[in-house]
Parts: structure tokens; C-alpha cells; sequence
């Protein structure tokens, strides 16, 4: 059994013949069984593409229905398969744009990757999309394989405008080994055996440069870092930290520290599943037992010295995989091992642009697209620049709505004063503020489409709470927009930082303890929930002015719709531009059920029972 393990990932544009070459490996490596390779003969003859009625490799990686009956690679398709020198995990990554994503996770595991190229159609966006993501993962070994050789005629001149402009490519992302090999994947010329139709070309076949790469080797003076997965507590005589071990190694009897808090401990026991052990290492799974208990769980970080610093403030490469752009003043859930967050872009730095391999100016990352982003911490969280540690410098985004991951980074730099940033406690707080006013604070958010008549509604439900003798403060769309929001258009960019600036000057008039109407169109859940975020629970109330857009049109008491209609008003929400209803308000005013001054008093009665309005 070979001892030596290489993660490799095959990638590069749609249609250049990836799971072709992939095929044909394994069936030259022998990992293919006879019952498959029957299997196979019988696939290729229904869904192959091979015309002289031959076998269509492809089929043993596209393992789909979908990928089948399409002909491309959906799914990141794993393999398995081992030669004399050493064993391996091949990953079949998608090369369609859309599936971008599949390839990024690919990528976070690979060692080496084989970037595909067609030599009939050269380098195309794709290719270099796939290699910048690679390397932004840290691959630093690629293979080139310039497929089809075949249909230039085995000419040499497409091979080497391939190699130059991938090892330009290589360089401007910061440097990377590269082997170059043209390879017919259909015939097997190049893949595990030298081709006889390319005299042109004497070096390594496909296997021989995967076998011949450099394995990562983990440094045996790295700092151990364990990420806490799990607090095992199975009775009162036992508690351990499980996780994952990441760099160097632990041995009972050294000093571990909890990088978060900066409590020290030494280590007591050692438990693997096979039972206790005098020493673990790098990628070993082990429960650690201290000899005192100090305040641990999970997502912090056990590490021996110089340990990581908690920080909430970082800068990362990020490969933006959502329909939705990424915009500044945008918060998502930050995942980074074991450890979570919420997290708020606060700087879009640039995108980076795939031909010239630079950052350009940027306000929004797009579907596919690389840039440099700021992100801020809701709380302090230990890492690492990814150069130092994948564990501890690799994160996902999440959409905290639907869940979804939507991006994912590498930090590339750690803002050193990050945790310094605290905030100042005053003897005069919120509770103080209100108590003066003998009323609890509240944010009222009146949310619906231009001409719903939330400015009306909020305008006359201020009007009831200060006749009651209560402190109240009204922020209305239009008129904010004539000072402090009145350097933003009417972009989606621009309308989610006027909803985060907002958001922040209602979050003030709480802690003064003050009711605050906010009037907005609001037209992204994201943003209203990052409002919500803001104050504590219980502070925050949806308010729907729920209007069909026909009689928001109909009403268009500021000709707005018109315009929209007409084509001279531009992103306009209802008509080119999305909102998204609020699914679970706290309160819904259906506008067309009942006058303003009705659903005015209906919102004063809901105050009072929460106990807002006495």
C-alpha cells in the first residue's frame, strides 16, 4: 500500500474534457472495475459522445443524470485510486460558471491542481477564473494539460501560447509551480504513457508529474492550534475538548492556552478513539483534558504559544458565489472552522480583474467574481491569515435568511488593533434615558412600496403617541435623503447603505429612549434584519404598509411611477427593482381594508399590548 497521499483538483473551462481525463486515468491506473467497465461500454453507447463507437470516459466521473444528458460536470465528482508510488483523491471540479461555487470547495483541499485548457480554443475567462480561485485556496503546484491536441494537429505553437500565458497568469497571483503537458485525453496520449504523435515533446506524462509533485509537508515547529468542535461532559469526573488538530503537535504536559480569553492550562490527558496517547499530530482527531478548568466551548481555539490573537477586523480575498451582489453595509454569518459570527462588509477594496490579473475599483462583487473586502466582527474571533493556517484563515459566508453560502475568503490581513476598538460604559444608559421619560424606547419601521402611505400612517401614529405625552422621533425617506443620506442614488449599493446608516441613527435615539418612527421603503430583507440586529429584542417592530403595486401606481402621489414607466427614473422599486415583502411582520396594514387614521389606531393598540404605550 502506497504511503504517500495527494489531494489533486481537475479543473478549467466547460467543455475542455476534464472528466474525460479524469476517465482515462483511472482506467490506465486500474481503479476501474470490471463490472463498471461494463457498465460503461454500456452507458457510452446511450449517452457517449465518442463517435467511433468507443468508450466515453467521461461517464465514470459525470455522475448525474443531469451531468449525463448535458455533457458537463455539476457536482464536485470524487476519486479514488493509488499507483506504486503513492495514493491519491482526485476531484472532478465543474467548469461551467455557474457552478463556480462546487469548484471553490474543491479547491480548499486540493494540494495540486490540473488546470485543463482545449487547445483549439486556448485560455478562456473561465481557465483563469478556476487558476486565481486555486491559487487563492493556496494551491501552489498546478499541472497544465492542453487537451485535444488532436485538433491542432499536434502542432507545438498552441501548446506553448497556453503555457506562457498561464505561467504569466501564475505569477501575477503570486507565484506557483507549473508543469505543462499536451495530452490527447480521448486517446490516452500524454496521460499515463508518452504519446508517440507529439516528437516535440520529451517530459513527464499526466501520472508522472501527479506522482512527481511535492507533498505539503506541515512544519514541525508549527504552533498547534485546536479548534474546539465539541465540549464532551459525560459525567461530572470528565471534561475534554474535542476537535481536529492543526499544525504542529500537543504531548501531555504542555501549556495550551485558550486563544480568545488568554487563560492558561497544561495538559492532562490525551484521548484519541483508540484510547489515551502521550502525543498527538497535525490532522489527528483527540479530546483534550486539562488540568483545571478554564471557561472553553466551542469555537475558541486551544493553542500553544505564540498563540493567535482574537480580532474584529480583517481583510480577505473573496470568491463571491450569490445572484445577490455582495454589497458594502451587507452582514452575513461568518463561518471560520469551528467558530461563527456575524459579519459586515465595511470596505469593497476591488474586484479583480481577470485579464490583467489587478484589483479594479469596485462597488459590488457580482455572481463569480474575486475582490478585497474589509469585514467587520460582531464578536472577537481568533484566526489567522490563510498563508499562516487554512484552519484558522479560511471562512464561508452565509446568507442569515435563506441560509445559503454565498461566499467564500481567504484573510490576507489581520487589523492588529481589532479587539482594542471598546465600547465605553456611561453611568447614564438607555434605561436611565427612558426612565426619565417614563416610556420604553422602540423602533417603529414602517416598510412597504413607494406610495403605500407609510409616511402618512407613521405621521399620524406620531401624532396619537405624543398627544399621550411621549418622546417620539420621526426619520421619513425623502427627508433624510436632504443631509445625511444625501451623497447615496438610488443604486441597490446605495440602498443598502442608506438603510444601514439608518438603522445606526434609530439604534441612537433608542439608547437616548426615544420611540423612533423610521418611514423607508426598505425594499431588502437583509437590510431590515440587520436593522432589527441592532436593538435588543423586543425593540423592533416590522410594520407593513402592505399596498398592491397597481394601486401604489394609481395613487403615484409624486408622479414617480410615471416616470419609472416611461424610462427616464432608473432603479425604481415595484417597477425595475425588486422588494422583498416582509414574510412574518409584526404588524401588516392592509391599506386597501381601511383608512389611514383606522390602521393608525390599530398600531397604537398593538403598542399597548406589548406594553410600549401605557
Amino acid at each position: 500500500m502506497a504511503e504517500q497521499l495527494l489531494r489533486v483538483l481537475a479543473c478549467g473551462s466547460v467543455d475542455d474534457g476534464k472528466s474525460t481525463l479524469i476517465g482515462r486515468l483511472l482506467h490506465e491506473c486500474g481503479a476501474v472495475p470490471d463490472d463498471t467497465m461494463a457498465a460503461l461500454a454500456r452507458d457510452s453507447r446511450r449517452f457517449g459522445t465518442v463517435a467511433d463507437g468507443g468508450l466515453d470516459f467521461a461517464l465514470l466521473v459525470d455522475g448525474l443524470a443531469a451531468e449525463r444528458e448535458q455533457g458537463v460536470t455539476i457536482d464536485v465528482a470524487y476519486r479514488y485510486f493509488e499507483t506504486p508510488r503513492r495514493r491519491f483523491i482526485l476531484a472532478d471540479a465543474p467548469g461551467h460558471q455557474q457552478y463556480t461555487r462546487n469548484m471553490a470547495t474543491g479547491a480548499s483541499l486540493a494540494d495540486v491542481a490540473v488546470l485543463l485548457v482545449d487547445a483549439t480554443k486556448g485560455v478562456l475567462a473561465q481557465t483563469r477564473r478556476h487558476a486565481a480561485i486555486a491559487a487563492l485556496m493556496g494551491v501552489r503546484e498546478f499541472v497544465l494539460a492542453v487537451n485535444k491536441m488532436d485538433l491542432v494537429g499536434f502542432a507545438a505553437a498552441p501548446f506553448h501560447a497556453a503555457s506562457r500565458e498561464i505561467r504569466t497568469l501564475l505569477d501575477r497571483l503570486g507565484g506557483a509551480a507549473l508543469t505543462a503537458i499536451p495530452v490527447v485525453a480521448r486517446d490516452g496520449d500524454n496521460v499515463t504513457r508518452s504519446g508517440t504523435r507529439m516528437a516535440w515533446y520529451d517530459g513527464l506524462t499526466l501520472l508522472g508529474a501527479l506522482e512527481a509533485a511535492d507533498l505539503p509537508v506541515p512544519r514541525a515547529d508549527a504552533p498547534a492550534r485546536l479548534p474546539v468542535q465539541v465540549v464532551l461532559r459525560p459525567d461530572a469526573a470528565f471534561r475534554g475538548y474535542g476537535g481536529t488538530l492543526r499544525g504542529g503537535g500537543l504531548a501531555v504536559g504542555d501549556g495550551v492556552v485558550n486563544a480568545g480569553s488568554g487563560t492558561a492550562a497544561r495538559i492532562a490527558r490525551l484521548v484519541a478513539p483508540e484510547g489515551d496517547r502521550d502525543r498527538a499530530e497535525a490532522g489527528d482527531a483527540v479530546t483534550v483534558v486539562l488540568d483545571r478548568e478554564i471557561d472553553i466551548s466551542r469555537g475558541d481555539v486551544l493553542a500553544v504559544a505564540p498563540a493567535p490573537e482574537a480580532t474584529q477586523q480583517i481583510t480577505a480575498r473573496i470568491v463571491w458565489m450569490d445572484d445577490t451582489d455582495l454589497f458594502r453595509g451587507r452582514a452575513y454569518l461568518l463561518m471560520l472552522g469551528t467558530a461563527s459570527t456575524v459579519a459586515t462588509v465595511t470596505d469593497i477594496a476591488g474586484r479583480l480583474d481577470l485579464d490583467r490579473i489587478e484589483d479594479e475599483p469596485a462597488r459590488a462583487l457580482a455572481a463569480n467574481e474575486i475582490g478585497t473586502v474589509t469585514l467587520s466582527l460582531a464578536q472577537p474571533l481568533v484566526c489567522e491569515t490563510y498563508a499562516a493556517s487554512r484552519a484558522l484563515g479560511g471562512f464561508i459566508l452565509i446568507d442569515r435568511l435563506t441560509r445559503a453560502t454565498v461566499g467564500a475568503g481567504t484573510i490576507t490581513r489581520i487589523q492588529p488593533n481589532g479587539r482594542a476598538i471598546t465600547w465605553h460604559r456611561l453611568d447614564i444608559d438607555k434605561s436611565a434615558r427612558a426612565a426619565l421619560k417614563a416610556q420604553r424606547p422602540a423602533v417603529l419601521w414602517f416598510t412597504g412600496l413607494s406610495g403605500a402611505g407609510k409616511s402618512t400612517i407613521a405621521n399620524l401614529v406620531e401624532k396619537r403617541l405624543h398627544a399621550l405625552g411621549l418622546h417620539t422621533m420621526s426619520l421619513d425617506g425623502d427627508n433624510v435623503r436632504h443631509g445625511l443620506n444625501r451623497d447615496l442614488g438610488f443604486s441597490e449599493a446605495d440602498r443598502v447603505e442608506n438603510i444601514r446608516r439608518i438603522a445606526e441613527v434609530a439604534k441612537l435615539f433608542v439608547e437616548a429612549g426615544v420611540i423612533v418612527l423610521v418611514s423607508f421603503i426598505s425594499p431588502y430583507r437583509a437590510e431590515r434584519m440587520m436593522a432589527r440586529d441592532r436593538v435588543e429584542a423586543g425593540e423592533f417592530l416590522e410594520i407593513f404598509v402592505d399596498t398592491p403595486v397597481d394601486e401604489c401606481r394609481r395613487r403615484d402621489p409624486k408622479g414617480l411611477y410615471k416616470r419609472a414607466d416611461a424610462g427616464t427614473l432608473r432603479n425604481f422599486t415595484g417597477v425595475d427593482a425588486p422588494y422583498e415583502a416582509p414574510e412574518a411582520p409584526e404588524i401588516r396594514l392592509r391599506t386597501l381594508a381601511a383608512e389611514p387614521e383606522r390602521l393608525a389606531e390599530q398600531v397604537v393598540a398593538e403598542l399597548r399590548r406589548r406594553g410600549i404605550v401605557a
